[in-house]
């Protein structure tokens, strides 16, 4: 019996409804999600900088055909729910962030993140109101698909300069208003500042591993009051480490160590169920 796209938004819905904190991984391609479901995991994301590195391009270098073809593929290759980071939405007006959130869902996804930067270096956020508008016309066509799809809303402006956490929680207080699902701040200092973001909204929070120095455990998150967990590039990197090690010991040394600690095909093909 099939898993429809119902059956994976209310089982999203349930992990964000639920007592704790819940891990939410971030696979780059079909075998990387299919092991992630081996494994255990209970839902997936899409990263937009794992998405375009796997094509060999920087982060938001992929089109919107592009990306949702990606997310479409990472859809179709388990029955787990899966989130896609969309990026800005694809465009400044708050009606093309709304044809995102349709197409998404045309996709096959049961939610997506949509965040305030422009991609402009000189100015980098959207100004607060067209940043809340953008957010609001999201939720607005979320709310008209036929199951409840997911948005979250990130809130950047921690990872540009002079960052202020009172700016980043009035922009998760506006956009929790505006209808967001879930909010997001990537870039919070310390644990300190996460417990401070939790306590000022009432939906649930996604913390972002994958800053040396500003990742934390999940238990030390659960406790601060994160609901979901994401690991944004954190896996694909690993991954891509294994692999220089490997490939400069083969081309430094002509040797081939690397194999005594690495995984058999068979073991993979038998997580992945192939």
């Amino acid at each position: 019996m099939s898993v429809t796209q119902q059956d994976k938004a209310t089982r999203f819905r349930e992990l964000h409804d639920g007592p704790g904190a819940f891990v939410i991984p971030n696979p780059w391609d079909v075998g990387s999600a299919r092991i992630l479901a081996g494994v255990g995991f209970r839902a997936l994301a899409t990263s937009s900088a794992a998405a375009a590195a796997a094509l060999g391009r920087k982060d938001h270098g992929l089109t919107r055909d592009e990306m949702l073809a990606h997310a479409r593929a990472i859809v179709g290759a388990t029955d787990l729910p899966v989130s896609a980071d969309l990026g800005n939405g694809f465009g400044d007006a708050p009606e093309a962030v709304a044809e995102t959130i349709r197409l998404a869902a045309a996709a096959g996804l049961v939610g997506c993140t949509i965040e305030d930067t422009t991609g402009n270096a000189n100015d980098p956020l959207y100004d607060f109101e067209l940043a809340v508008e953008r957010i609001a016309a999201a939720a607005d066509a979320a709310r008209r698909l036929p199951f409840p799809f997911i948005l979250t809303a990130r809130a950047h402006n921690l990872l540009f300069a002079s960052p202020k956490l009172d700016d980043t929680i009035s922009r998760l207080q506006a956009f929790e208003k505006a209808g967001a699902d879930v909010l997001f701040a990537p870039g919070l200092a310390d644990i300190g500042a996460v417990r401070t973001v939790c306590a000022a909204v009432a939906k649930p929070f996604n913390f972002m591993v994958g800053i040396k120095g500003k990742s934390f455990s999940v238990a030390e998150l659960a406790a601060a009051g994160v609901r979901r967990i994401s690991l944004a590039t954190s896996l694909y990197r690993a991954a891509m480490t294994g692999f220089l090690n490997a490939v400069y010991e083969v081309r430094d040394k002509g040797e081939f160590s690397f194999l005594d600690s690495s995984v058999m095909t068979q073991d993979l093909n038998t997580i992945m169920q192939i």
